[in-house]
């Protein structure tokens, strides 16, 4: 397993309707676009369709159930359970030591239909390397899913959510959107499924994205209860592609709920 990081700590923002802006300390204030707004401002009528059926997620109750840093020696055993219980994931994934590790894994998540995006190639901090080495850390792992998948990623997380004008710039460039979320379980500080579920369950509402990491040994157990707990609630699980769809991503924008 991938040693611990305990200097991650999710970006706090405050929530809106439609765009908000989140001030990091250090960065450039942020503005950041809800998927409601992304399909607000797509003409009516198109569809959102993927591999786990069409969902219209003006209608439907969605949230995104996202990992980040695998595939590790959990992810099997995770698409084992959503394959079982019918649901579509988005991961963002690491490439030292873990898309180059488990390339089988990151095939069978394209195959299986779940959304594959990236998550930096070694976890660097993009706020705090220069373009060059933001470039590169974006690239590497782009390079390696789409050699893997046949499919380059047009979404990328960045490490602890710092982000800033620069870092939008390069996405832009490069094709790529930025995925933060409105959900976190804090997976990396308590390995007890029973309290990663409650934490997920207490944060999520409507277009909730939730940030979940399957390379914790926590982790993987809680998610059987946490589907089945959304389920109950009217949820229905989707990809961020998906959450946004009739509209979709476009590069440079940062997406938060």
């Amino acid at each position: 397993m991938r040693r611990p990081r305990p200097g991650f700590r999710p970006m706090a923002a405050v929530v809106t309707a439609a765009a908000l802006a989140l001030p990091l300390t250090g960065c450039t204030t942020v503005h950041t676009t809800a998927p409601a707004a992304v399909r607000a401002q797509t003409a009516s009528g198109a569809e959102a369709a993927g591999r786990f059926g069409t969902v219209d997620c003006r209608e439907a109750k969605c949230i995104a159930l996202t990992f980040d840093a695998g595939p590790s020696e959990h992810s099997a055993q995770l698409l084992d359970i959503l394959k079982e219980k019918k649901v579509p994931a988005t991961f963002f994934l690491l490439g030292k030591r873990h898309i180059e590790k488990y390339p089988e894994l990151v095939r069978r998540m394209a195959a299986e239909g779940h959304e594959v995006a990236s998550h930096t190639w070694d976890h660097k901090i993009l706020t705090q390397i220069g373009p060059d080495e933001i470039r590169a850390e974006l690239r590497r792992p782009n390079d390696a899913i789409e050699k893997l998948t046949g499919r380059r990623p047009t979404l990328m997380r960045p490490p602890q959510g710092r982000t800033d004008d620069t870092v939008q710039k390069i996405c832009r460039e490069m094709g790529l959107s930025e995925v933060l979320w409105s959900v976190t379980a804090k997976d990396y500080k308590t390995y007890d499924p029973k309290v990663i579920k409650e934490r997920v369950l207490k944060q999520s509402s409507r277009d909730g994205i939730i940030l979940l990491h399957d390379l914790y040994p926590g982790t993987v157990p809680a998610v059987p209860g946490i589907i089945d707990a959304l389920k109950e609630r009217g949820y229905v699980f989707v990809t961020v592609p998906q959450l946004l769809a009739p509209g979709k991503p476009k590069p440079g924008t940062v997406y938060r709920p």
